[in-house]
Formats: structure tokens, C-alpha cells, sequence
């Protein structure tokens, strides 16, 4: 006979929600966090983890109705992790009184929460009796209905202000799984037949990218092994080809292209850069452990790079001294445009934080342009939706700059916003993570 796993009771994945909660209210990343779970828990408890957080404002709303002192921090995440489960019926994966009881469990198994599981059963109980009513008061809080800290909520506000409204909402929606066929190894269209012949439905999105219908096991995808795909969001996806493109001239000439990708860990955008050209590409990043990451990227969609762990900032100790024709700068930026995959990033960012990135930015871009031939491109972006980490930051280094040039760029790109204006009139775009893109050409001063 066969032995089948024993399921995993309810109770002990609240309990690992709230540590995750936990983590991130100490100022740890969620992905961090999820490496110290057991790995059978870890699914169960990403998944009511990720829920949580895009929920976590109107939770902590209710949970200052019910009790206006908060409880010790333990029985707090517990208790917000149910809230954020339990508050809209339509979103739950269990009844609601499958979770109260499993809550009160998960706190009775807990030395931490013991003593509060009373007090942690009344508050959930008297929550579904006054559901309506608890929800209507929470509705006055601009935290519970947006679910960001109020802070962000003034800053989208300010930086779009006909759009604000609409990218905290894509933000609290869940990111679909988008592929990036791999040009080298096969086409958009034989892709989505090959995922069609398992009953996979999958559609086009950009010019090689596949977004499908509902999540799937990356690894057991056709062609994972062979390197026919990466997982790429549709708007990071445009980073290979704008670079690229006006750079196309020199290699008709003859000319073996060189170009830096800086800040390329994982290497999604230098493994696109490859599967587009031949040429001799650096992927560049501070970060040891995540170059060993562009290297397993690279190693299984069969491409080469050569893979430099080192500061961007300071070329002295990287630069051999030969100009480069293109250069990517994927900035390190507040990510405020990919909260629908990292909902922690909103609960971890601080108001200091944008003038901190937005200064390291300035700094990358001074120090890398003159490593670029006169009539090369550095293409700029970040996965930010705040100006000062976009438009802002262009403007001020074009002004500081004579040689540089601004190219039509697609600017802005809002979460799901598709793409707007002359740059990309055919575009397939309809879904993508909130960017930012600025086409830079160096001219003569």
C-alpha cells in the first residue's frame, strides 16, 4: 500500500502566518522569513501569509475595534492574520467558523499565545456576530480600505493623482504567473501550444512573453529543464528590447556589441539581453550569493555572460577600461511597483526610504555614464511607481547632462495599466507590475 501524506492541520498554518506577520512587523522580508518555515508547512503558510499582508489595514482596523489595547505581539498577529481571512466571506478558503476554532487551537498549542486564547476566541466570536457593523466602522480609516500605510497612500496620491486610486487597487490583486519564452529555443506560439496540448490555457502577452490562466508549478512546466522559459513580468520584459533596439545599427556594421547589465542579480533581464544578441554582455551585482543565481539562470537556458560581483558605484575596482556601447541600469528602488507579489514590501518601506534610493540612483547614473560611447544607450528603470525614483530623477540628470538624451521611453507604466502613447502602439501589454523606463542616448556635448 501506498502511504499518502498526512493534511496538514489548519491550526498549525495560522501559526506560521503569524510568525511570518511577526517577521515583517521586525522588519524582516517575507521571503526571508519563509526559509526558516518547515518546508511541508511552507505552501499552506505562504499562502495565508501573502493574503494577510494584502489585507493586514483592514485587519489591524478590526482588530482596533475589538480591542482597543492592543494584546501581547504573538496573540496581535494570530488574531490579524484570522481578521484578514474572515473579514470578507467571499475571499475565504474556509468557513468562518472553521477558522475561529482553528484559531483557538493554534493559540492553545502555543506557549507564547496560551494564555490568550480566550481572549483571541471572544474577539473572533463577537466579530462574526457584528461583522457588518465592525466592517462599515473600519471604512472611515483610509489604511483599511486601501491596505497601505497611510504615508504611501499620500505619496501615490501626489505622484498620479488621477491614477492613485487604481494602482492601490491592482496592488491588492494577485500577480498572474508570466512566462518569457526563451527565442533561442522556441516562439511565443509554439509555447502556448505546447502548454495547450496538457490543458494549460495560456495567451500572449508583450512580444515573447505567455501569461496563464492560473498558477502553476514552475519547474513541472514543459521545457523548464531545457531552458524554453523564464518567469519574467510582462513589463520587465520591454528592458532587452528598448535597450536593444537602437543599438541594432552598430552590430549590422560588424561590430560585436558590449554591454553592462548593472544590478543584474537574478539575471532575467541579462538572460533576455543574450537570447536577443550575440554580443559580450557583463552582469554585474554587489550581491555574491545572487550572481551564483545569474549563473544557475544563465546555466540552464544555455548562455554565457561574464558574471562580476562588485559594486556598480565604483567601476575602479570592476571597469577594464573599454567604453561600453549599451548599459542597463536596474536601479535599486523602493519596489513599489511589484507589491502584488511582495505584499510585505508596503509594510516594510519607510517615508526616509525613497530619498535614500533616489540618491543612490543619482550616483549610479553619474558614475556609470561616462563608461558609455558617445552614440550609446543606457536604458534606466526601476520598478518604482513613485516620481522620485522615476521622471524626477531623469529629468534632473538630463539637466545636469548635455550629452544625454532622452529617447522616446515608455516612462511610467502603472500596475495593469497597459501601455500608452506612440512607443509601443501594438503592444499585447494588458497586465504587468507598475515601472518606470528612460531611454538614454549619448550625444556629443
Amino acid at each position: 500500500m501506498q502511504d499518502h501524506p498526512t493534511p496538514i492541520p489548519l491550526w498549525r498554518q495560522l501559526q506560521g502566518a503569524a510568525s511570518l506577520l511577526m517577521a515583517v512587523r521586525d522588519g524582516q522580508s517575507m521571503t526571508a522569513a519563509l526559509e526558516d518555515v518547515d518546508g511541508a508547512l511552507r505552501p499552506g503558510v505562504q499562502s495565508l501569509g501573502f493574503h494577510t499582508l494584502r489585507w493586514l489595514g483592514r485587519a489591524e482596523a478590526l482588530r482596533q475595534q475589538l480591542a482597543k489595547r492592543p494584546p501581547p505581539p504573538e496573540a496581535d498577529a494570530l488574531l490579524c492574520v484570522v481578521l484578514a481571512l474572515i473579514w470578507r466571506e467571499q475571499d475565504a478558503h474556509y468557513t468562518s467558523h472553521t477558522l475561529v476554532d482553528q484559531a483557538v487551537e493554534a493559540a492553545k498549542r502555543s506557549e507564547a499565545t496560551r494564555h490568550q486564547a480566550s481572549f483571541i476566541n471572544g474577539c473572533l466570536r463577537r466579530f462574526l456576530r457584528e461583522r457588518d457593523e465592525l466592517v462599515a466602522l473600519t471604512e472611515k480609516n483610509p489604511q483599511a480600505v486601501w491596505n497601505h500605510p497611510q504615508w504611501w497612500i499620500d505619496r501615490v496620491r501626489k505622484d498620479h493623482p488621477e491614477h492613485w486610486q487604481a494602482i492601490l487597487h491592482a496592488n491588492n490583486k494577485r500577480a498572474p504567473l508570466i512566462l518569457r519564452v526563451n527565442a533561442q529555443k522556441t516562439t511565443q506560439a509554439q509555447y502556448i501550444q505546447a502548454l495547450a496540448a496538457i490543458n494549460i490555457e495560456a495567451s500572449p502577452v508583450a512580444s515573447q512573453g505567455v501569461i496563464l490562466a492560473s498558477a502553476q508549478s514552475v519547474p513541472s512546466l514543459p521545457g523548464f529543464a531545457e531552458g524554453h522559459f523564464s518567469v519574467q513580468d510582462a513589463a520587465a520584459q520591454l528592458a532587452a528590447p528598448l535597450l536593444l533596439e537602437g543599438l541594432m545599427p552598430h552590430r549590422a556594421q560588424g561590430h560585436r556589441l558590449k554591454i553592462l547589465d548593472a544590478c543584474a542579480a537574478p539575471g532575467g533581464k541579462t538572460a533576455h539581453l543574450l537570447e536577443l544578441v550575440d554580443g559580450d554582455v557583463t552582469a554585474l551585482d554587489i550581491d555574491g550569493r545572487r550572481c551564483e543565481r545569474i549563473a544557475q539562470n544563465l546555466k540552464r537556458l544555455d548562455l554565457q555572460a561574464r558574471i562580476v560581483v562588485a559594486d556598480a558605484g565604483e567601476p575602479g575596482t570592476w571597469w577594464d577600461g573599454e567604453l561600453y556601447d549599451g548599459i542597463l541600469l536596474d536601479a535599486p528602488c523602493t519596489a513599489s511597483g511589484i507589491v502584488r507579489r511582495h505584499p510585505d514590501v508596503r509594510w516594510l518601506r519607510r517615508p526616509g526610504d525613497i530619498a535614500q534610493l533616489a540618491a543612490i540612483q543619482a550616483q549610479l547614473l553619474n558614475t556609470l555614464w561616462p563608461l558609455l560611447k558617445p552614440g550609446g544607450r543606457l536604458l534606466y528603470c526601476t520598478c518604482s511607481v513613485f516620481r522620485a525614483e522615476g521622471d524626477t530623477q531623469i529629468q534632473t540628470f538630463v539637466a545636469n547632462h548635455k550629452d544625454a538624451h532622452l529617447m522616446p521611453s515608455p516612462g511610467h507604466l502603472l500596475p495593469q495599466s497597459g501601455v500608452a502613447g506612440p512607443v509601443f502602439p501594438d503592444n499585447l501589454l494588458r497586465e504587468h507590475d507598475g515601472f518606470y523606463y528612460a531611454l538614454l542616448e549619448k550625444h556629443n556635448a
